[in-house]
């Protein structure tokens, strides 16, 4: 099979590792295989070139098409295949960027040194000196990690689970606590230790709906990683039943459950909530008919929110304000007090939900009917 099939089932495996906010996977309008439009942090789509080395594999995580017991046809790149058609597409400006991921073909070092050596290619042989996001496979050693942030933008690994318990119900092959929590402190130790590396940030991907943990329980684990091993944020993929794999008659994720994730997580890691402000219905899930922000406004006694004088901690808990515009208003109101919802409105602040929970000038700008 010449490089340009092997590429095409490659690139379509690869759809399940996440890089950007939404779960979606879009070829470019050039046709090519491994085109990946990621969103920036400022909504606009920018391209990557997306491939698994392989799709051979030694695990037997139970939801993965590419698992040890599914019978389909087993692929591999080589190092020098990756780079030279990264760096056609490259040229060609159809990418801005590389995203590289892969199964486990023979053992966990093995692999991870083909990684690093697509990046050691494209790094000393070609100068290439543009955005490269590796995955770290769990299990991995120090030293190969060491070497990846060395060449990499951005490291990520993905954690899956939120448990212990809920990992092995996916695998039996991943030691949740040494192959996974454990190498992502050491990617945390590496970027601390040596300033002189590239890598900038860390990211991880949980996997929701393939076991029966709670979004409590998701929550609570992405908490921690944010405050143990400075992680820069975290993705959510829906679980989706794939035809052969063990879970192929699990029901699938709500995708409404896997937006309210996302939501819950901006909070925490962007707004800097707390855990204990956010509302979780009996059975610990996020309600998947409202925004988990507006839910916990309505528990909190500080509303409505005088907006010329509350703190940005308090500013940011009003709906329909995030911090840029907490920003904006706290530096303005120094000068010229807020009188209409009108001059909110300028700033970016989405009025008709922040209208019930602030007051201007000590006048309320609607009744909150609960």
């Amino acid at each position: 099979m010449n490089t340009l099939k092997k590429m095409q089932v490659l690139s379509d495996s690869a759809q399940y590792d996440l890089c950007d906010y939404v779960n979606h996977y879009k070829k470019s309008d050039t046709n090519l295989p491994g085109i990946y439009n990621a969103t920036g942090a400022n909504g606009c789509k920018i391209p990557l070139f997306k491939v698994l080395m392989t799709n051979k594999c030694v695990n037997d995580c139970k939801y993965c098409i590419n698992q040890s017991k599914h019978d389909f046809n087993r692929l591999e790149l080589s190092p020098e295949e990756i780079a030279k058609v990264f760096l056609n597409y490259y040229n060609n400006d159809y990418v801005n960027g590389l995203f590289l991921s892969s199964a486990i073909s023979h053992d966990i070092e093995s692999t991870m040194e083909n990684i690093i050596d697509v990046t050691r290619i494209l790094r000393k042989d070609y100068g290439y000196s543009d955005y490269i996001h590796l995955k770290i496979i769990p299990g991995a050693s120090k030293d190969s990690i060491k070497r990846a942030m060395s060449l990499a933008n951005r490291v990520s690994l993905n954690i899956e689970s939120a448990t212990s318990d809920g990992l092995s119900e996916l695998s039996s092959t991943k030691d949740y606590n040494k192959d996974i929590l454990k190498r992502l402190d050491w990617i945390n130790s590496i970027s601390k230790k040596d300033s002189s590396l590239i890598c900038s940030s860390q990211t991880t991907q949980m996997l929701v709906g393939a076991n029966d943990e709670t979004d409590s329980e998701i929550l609570h684990r992405i908490k921690a990683l944010y405050k143990k091993v400075d992680l820069r944020r975290s993705y959510f993929s829906s679980f989706s039943p794939i035809e052969g794999t063990d879970l192929e008659n699990r029901e699938e994720c709500n995708k409404e459950r896997t937006s309210k994730l996302y939501h819950a997580d901006a909070l925490l890691n962007q707004y800097k909530f707390d855990l204990n402000e956010l509302v979780f219905e009996n059975d610990g899930y996020l309600s998947v008919e409202e925004d988990p922000k507006y839910l916990a406004a309505l528990q909190k006694d500080i509303f409505p929110l005088e907006v010329n004088s509350a703190s940005f901690h308090d500013l940011l808990r009003v709906p329909g304000i995030g911090p840029i515009s907490a920003k904006k208003i706290i530096a303005i109101r120094k000068k010229q007090p807020f009188k209409k919802l009108e001059d909110l409105k300028k700033l970016g602040v989405i009025a008709d939900r922040a209208e019930p929970f602030v007051k201007l000038k000590g006048s309320y700008q609607s009744s909150l009917n609960i």
